[in-house]
């Protein structure tokens, strides 16, 4: 049975690295990067799922997520947004994302949700 890939993008080191150390160890195939290009790029594999933060040094989540969800190739991929913006909720539904987590998270709730969408 092939792992799942989930691919996460945000700036902060230590939420790529938690995360993904998590995510392997529940045998997951993780790709942790803060670089947007790898899933506008379509020459890039595409995951089963992907964790999106919503502001990156001076990108705007919600932009790129819009961006994919109206893409054909892109269309179907579950998006899952994160951020500490209290507003998360709202600004993940206007952005057409999947679901959205709310910083802190509790690492289960995150692995919860990952499971519904793959």
């Amino acid at each position: 049975m092939r792992k799942k890939k989930v691919m996460i993008i945000d700036n902060d080191p230590g939420i790529l690295d938690s995360v993904k150390l998590l995510l392997e160890v529940c045998n997951y195939d993780v790709e942790a990067t803060d670089d947007l290009s790898i899933v506008t790029d379509s020459r890039h594999e595409l995951p089963d799922i992907l964790l999106l933060d919503i502001w990156m040094s001076g990108v705007n989540g919600k932009d790129v997520c819009k961006q994919l969800k109206s893409r054909d190739l892109t269309r179907q991929l579950p998006i899952i947004m994160f951020s500490a913006n209290r507003d998360i909720a709202k600004i993940a539904q206007e952005a057409g994302a999947d679901d959205y987590i709310a910083k802190p998270f509790e690492l289960n709730d995150m692995l919860e949700k990952i499971e519904r969408y793959t």
